[in-house]
């Protein structure tokens, strides 16, 4: 019996011996984040009223999309979770602090704030972002489908209803390329924000 015990704890050693001797070489995840412009790399600035209050948020995003890992498709629409490339933060999260940033750098003249703000600040216009469709194949494009609300926060009235669809190279292919894509339609989404606000008639400063 006591070689038998002997024997047993021998080989349940080895086992943990294994297992620990194993975790080194097992893949380190990797996180990406999207970045946002900055007011040299503006194409074209908009003129709005000074210190104009815009709110950003929330930004709702497919329920396929809300999860860490980066979400791809094959050739066959099938989706692929990276196991190891993942977002930094939640992405709607990620989406909504790139678009304040790139609004902040493309309005200069206007004051952006993030939701959920505090209720004391007097918002003037709400943008609320809903993501239709985020699709990008390794090899192609990354396809970004948008609808965009902007709302009159203080008498709550719709002042209109949008739908931007963009396409951005996936360049390189791989999800570095995803994370840089994704950043140039949230900069290409931003100016057709911006672009539309300032030359509609709710702009005060027009």
């Amino acid at each position: 019996m006591k070689r038998l015990n002997f024997v047993y704890y021998c080989a349940m050693g080895c086992v943990i011996l294994c297992g620990c001797l194993s975790i080194p070489n097992s893949q380190t995840p990797r996180f990406y984040m999207l970045d946002s412009i900055n007011e040299n790399q503006v194409n074209k600035k908009f003129n709005i009223v000074p210190d104009i209050i815009i709110g950003v948020g929330p930004v709702g995003i497919p329920e396929y999309q809300d999860r860490p890992q980066i979400v791809t498709q094959d050739k066959n629409k099938m989706l692929i979770f990276a196991q190891f490339d993942r977002w930094g933060e939640p992405l709607d999260l990620a989406l909504k602090r790139a678009i304040s940033e790139d609004l902040n750098a493309i309005l200069p003249g206007a004051i952006i704030k993030i939701f959920p703000w505090n209720l004391d600040i007097h918002i003037k216009y709400q943008l609320i972002i809903d993501v239709i469709q985020l699709e990008s194949e390794m090899d192609k494009d990354l396809f970004f489908v948008v609808q965009w609300t902007a709302i009159d926060y203080e008498t709550k009235k719709v002042l209109f209803i949008k739908r931007s669809e963009l396409r951005q190279p996936i360049i390189p292919h791989n999800y570095s390329g995803i994370a840089k894509a994704l950043s140039a339609a949230c900069a290409e989404l931003s100016s057709e924000i911006a672009n539309t606000l300032t030359a509609s008639p709710v702009n005060p400063g027009k």
